[in-house]
């Protein structure tokens, strides 16, 4: 088991954590609707209600918190764990919120790409061109679900596109500290795409049959599903790994594939904070859990986040 620091608990689903300049981490809570704020010393404050299932969340232009909305889940617990599951009753659809971290405003900029309507806005990542990129994980029901793929989005609200379809439940998504290539993890296949980027918010297509253009990095081994992910200073793409529990980090070439076990099997994102970038921060989402543990890299820095 990795060595970790339990620094808060009673989350209800955290996810999306960001790590703030101050030594606070930013993150929500996908089943109370909620961007919350977590003190150093895990002092919980909730920064705004924004309803729905709030999911992936990334500091955007003007210190404003950009979040993918999911439209909510129904909920169970099994064996202590909160999990999960199919499209609420009440869903309204899924949508992008920009909040105000210091007044908890916030609005809703996109809930359509065109034509096509939100369905479950997971996880986010900004470019360096004042876009980001975001992936739809879509919604189950009983005997169906839906068929989703990866947009990109002006974060002035002036453009959002569908550029990668089909996926198979996509989630994490992550840019190389180049910018040069677009990592998405699949939930159900355990699988992490690699896309070449002709131009912001352009996918290079690569060459075979695949429909969306990309190319395969790694596919997990058992029954492994992927959250969330960040990627960092050294290109690995370190992808949070529900079912074994814990962070899977991922050479640039998929040949280099290593485990950090986390004493939660839903187990769902990780951000890079603290001094050199080198704590990394994760989410335990079944038990409600934000822990921190040494990274053997330092993290990524992000665009419009100076830690």
């Amino acid at each position: 088991m990795t060595a970790f620091h339990e620094i808060t608990s009673g989350l209800r689903f955290p996810e999306g954590p960001i790590a703030m300049p101050d030594g606070s981490i930013i993150l929500v809570e996908i089943e109370r609707g909620t961007l919350t704020r977590v003190a150093a010393d895990g002092k919980q404050t909730i920064i705004a209600k924004l309803g729905g299932g709030p999911n992936g969340a990334a500091m955007g232009p003007n210190g404003k918190i950009y979040v993918c909305n999911n439209g909510g889940f129904e909920w169970s617990t099994h064996e202590g764990l909160l999990f999960p599951g199919h499209q609420p009753h009440d869903y309204k659809g899924g949508s992008i919120q920009v909040v105000d971290p210091e007044t908890g405003k916030f609005e809703t900029l996109y809930t359509k790409a065109g034509d096509v309507a939100l369905r479950g806005p997971n996880d986010i990542v900004f470019d360096k061109h004042g876009g980001f990129y975001f992936t739809d994980h879509g919604k189950s029901r009983d005997r169906e679900r839906d068929r989703t793929g990866v947009f990109y989005a002006k974060a002035d609200g002036s453009s959002c596109k569908e550029i990668i379809f089909p996926l198979e439940g996509p989630n994490g998504i992550g840019l190389s500290p180049d910018h040069k290539r677009l990592y998405v993890a699949e939930t159900f296949t355990g699988r992490v795409w690699a896309f070449d980027i002709a131009a912001p918010g352009v996918i290079a297509p690569a060459p075979g049959l695949l429909a969306h253009g990309g190319t395969l990095l790694v596919g997990l081994p058992d029954f492994n599903l992927l959250d969330s992910l960040a990627v960092d200073a050294g290109g690995y793409v370190c992808a949070a790994t529900i079912g074994n529990g814990g962070i899977t980090a991922i050479s640039p070439d998929g040949k280099d594939v290593k485990h950090y076990p986390l004493p939660d099997p839903l187990t769902t994102n990780i951000c890079f904070g603290g001094k050199d970038l080198r704590t990394a921060y994760a989410t335990l989402s079944g038990t409600g859990k934000l822990v921190s543990f040494e990274w053997p890299r330092p993290g990524l820095p992000l665009e419009y986040l100076n830690t």
